[in-house]
């Protein structure tokens, strides 16, 4: 089946709270359902992220939750990609390129001039994924991919 991405909305806080939590659990914070639910509903309602959830199967499969910066130089809009997670049912099906994907269009749509991210040097399976989709690495880990 396909993944369908969209802009999340109050209505999936829960379903993202569970994502929220799993994923800060994988960088080592202790389980705190309750804390994410109010991280992620203090960015929604706030405009101070755009979070996008896929779905697959009729389930919430992951989420991606991206930041706005500015580029003074540029006199632009960029987006920092600080969250990507992936239900473990729903991994090595897409998932997360559609989400990276859905991302950079985004981006691209709000016209934005580049979106960046950044992940430890030993996650291997993520810099894989931003390689095979035509992101950048360098030393200081970062990853960015030139919308114009």
């Amino acid at each position: 089946m396909d993944t369908s991405i969209r802009r999340a909305g109050p209505r999936d806080l829960d379903a993202l709270a569970a994502l929220f939590d799993a994923y800060r659990r994988f960088y080592g914070q202790p389980a705190d359902l309750a804390r994410a639910r109010d991280w992620l509903r203090a960015r929604m309602r706030f405009g101070e992220s755009v979070v996008l959830i896929a779905e697959r199967d009729g389930a919430t499969a992951g989420f991606v939750q991206l930041y706005p910066m500015y580029s003074s130089v540029r006199t632009a809009r960029t987006w920092i990609l600080n969250d990507l997670f992936v239900a473990d049912a729903a991994r090595r099906r897409g998932v997360a390129r559609a989400l990276l994907d859905a991302a950079v269009q985004y981006a691209r749509e709000d016209g934005a001039a580049g979106i960046s991210l950044e992940t430890t040097r030993d996650n291997a399976a993520a810099r894989a994924l931003y390689r095979a989709a035509g992101w950048h690495e360098d030393a200081t880990q970062w990853y960015s991919l030139a919308l114009d």
